[in-house]
């Protein structure tokens, strides 16, 4: 797989929701012709592989999910009253944590200022108003290292240092 199908892969993992080809182009900084070969290569890819995700093409767009197989896991894996988009958010602030509110959002999408406030009403995320008093910084809490039995989280990824 190219680094472009790798980017591609990386932009619908980290977007969670159904792409165009110009959404991912701008991501990805490439022309559209550019995109549509990378994505031609990425669906080749996950044809010929047996893996749990795969690459749907929607009305909205193309986007990575987990195969219908597997959907018994969600249910038994995921707690109920957190649905995947809010999980994923989590994700996200727990190997970024302490992040910005605006990077989350750029990170995550709009749909993440609810997933935020869910997560801080359930005591998982902390918000703490940062210095310049504009936004927030938003950190895990320790509900949530004993919730998902989670004694230490890696080092934040420096996605900007792999590129």
């Amino acid at each position: 797989m190219s680094h472009l199908s790798s980017t591609i892969e990386a932009i619908l993992y980290l977007k969670g929701q159904p792409l165009s080809i110009a959404e991912i182009a701008k991501y990805a900084g490439c022309d559209r012709p550019t995109i549509e070969e990378g994505l031609i290569e990425l669906l080749t890819d996950y044809a010929h592989r047996d893996t749990a995700l795969e690459i749907v093409e929607t009305e909205a767009g193309y986007g990575l999910q987990l195969r219908e197989a597997f959907q018994p896991l969600v249910q038994a894996l995921i707690p109920v009253n957190l649905g995947v988009g809010t999980l994923r958010t989590l994700a996200a602030i727990a190997l970024r944590g302490p992040i910005a509110q605006p990077n989350l959002v750029e990170l995550r999408g709009s749909g993440a200022y609810q997933h935020v406030q869910e997560l801080v009403e359930l005591g998982f995320v902390r918000k703490r108003r940062q210095v310049d008093g504009r936004s927030y910084w938003l950190q895990v809490t320790d509900k949530f290292h004993q919730y998902f039995q989670i004694d230490q989280l890696p080092e934040p990824l420096d996605l900007a240092s792999e590129s």
